[in-house]
């Protein structure tokens, strides 16, 4: 059922993704999480310590809401949260393309089908395979992975982190990777719409800005959205300014989100913004906006779910600025200032597993989990 707005008891909407700080749930968390308003809890390295730990951990996150995504960055390579006790170290994604290339011909076009180009295909089946299903056996719901990035070569926040520089390959490989997450029942985002690897800028920290104008964008960058379609889930964002297309950066940008997202590729998944703790994602229109703004924008912009990560471990807030969120989103909806989306809720809910996941032992005994081991890079 869909989750009661507090003020009304009408259906409402769950759009706030937010962590905890340690590696089980405080006073303080539980009721954080059973706020109506939050949809979902990401996972970082802090709160792992062994499996049978993150077990616990999202067996009481469960208990508590079963209608929660629990949800990590898990990509492989240097974006992966857990990495001992079992879980398998995954290749950065360039090693996918890389692979690719192996039996590429000097001059030959390189989205040709060659023996190591369809090698590389099955070895991003496998990844997804068994990123999913080692998540999924402690009770993880969803990782935001695949980068559909480009590798340009300046971004060092991307890096290795994208299969490759041409988006023909770059989304035949995501789409390995995205099948091998679905057999293992896990939902995933592609990210970061339309494209964060052209900009040098690292929007941690800064505002990058990629000057080039629409049509470039959406025949290179932005192309792998189009390609995979309806097969993507959910998307996140670039914080991002495209200038010659909207002064906003795209995940503040109703032109890139309603208009080009949605409108023009037909886009109808969840839309993550990306952490909206970061210093370079609240920069709009010339100021830094508080946390509590930057989300109501993102939202209104086409967002369907808010990330505010990092801040219940803020030395002098103790999760203050949570608490300050939810309350402002409990006014704002009050106040006819923030209107929560059916649609938005739909979209949340269709991310979380349709079936059971086998426990850890039971997967380590299954064929196809050990044989997708074999298959990786």
């Amino acid at each position: 059922t869909p989750v009661a707005s507090a003020a009304s008891g009408a259906p409402s909407q769950a759009p706030l993704v937010i962590d905890i700080a340690g590696t089980a749930l405080t006073a303080a968390d539980r009721r954080r999480l059973a706020h109506p308003l939050v949809g979902g809890m990401i996972l970082f390295g802090r709160n792992w310590q062994d499996r049978a730990q993150l077990c616990a951990l999202t067996a009481d996150i469960k208990a508590l809401r079963p209608d929660l995504l629990v949800c990590v960055d898990h990509e492989g390579g240097r974006v992966q949260r857990f990495r001992t006790d079992g879980f398998t170290h995954l290749p950065p994604m360039r090693a996918l393309g890389e692979l690719w290339m192996r039996d590429a011909a000097p001059g030959a076009d390189p989205a040709l089908p060659t023996d190591s180009a369809l090698r590389a295909i099955d070895a991003a089946d496998a990844a997804g395979y068994v990123l999913g299903s080692e998540l999924r056996a402690c009770g993880v719901d969803f990782s935001f992975a695949p980068v559909l990035d480009l590798d340009h070569g300046p971004s060092g926040v991307i890096g290795d982190r994208a299969f490759h520089r041409d988006p023909r390959i770059v989304a035949l490989l995501a789409r390995g990777l995205v099948q091998g997450l679905l057999r293992a029942g896990m939902a995933h985002c592609g990210k970061h719409f339309p494209g964060h690897g052209f900009a040098a800028a690292d929007s941690h920290t800064d505002a990058p800005v990629d000057e080039r104008g629409l049509d470039d964008i959406l025949a290179d960058d932005a192309a792998p959205y189009a390609w995979l379609g309806a097969g993507l889930a959910s998307v996140m964002p670039a914080h991002v300014v495209y200038p010659r297309v909207d002064a906003r950066p795209a995940g503040f940008s109703r032109v890139w989100l309603r208009e080009i997202l949605r409108g023009r590729l037909g886009f109808d998944g969840a839309v993550f913004s990306d952490d909206l703790s970061m210093q370079g994602a609240r920069r709009l229109d010339g100021r830094q906006l508080d946390y509590a703004d930057a989300t109501l924008v993102a939202l209104a912009a086409g967002c369907d779910l808010a990330l505010l990560c990092n801040q219940s471990v803020e030395s002098t807030g103790g999760g203050r600025v949570l608490d300050d969120l939810l309350d402002h989103l409990d006014r704002a909806r009050d106040e006819g200032r923030w209107t929560p989306d059916a649609d938005g809720e739909r979209r949340r809910r269709a991310l979380l597993p349709a079936t059971p996941a086998p426990g850890w032992d039971a997967l380590m005994a299954q064929p196809a989990y050990r044989a997708a081991l074999g298959r990786l890079v």
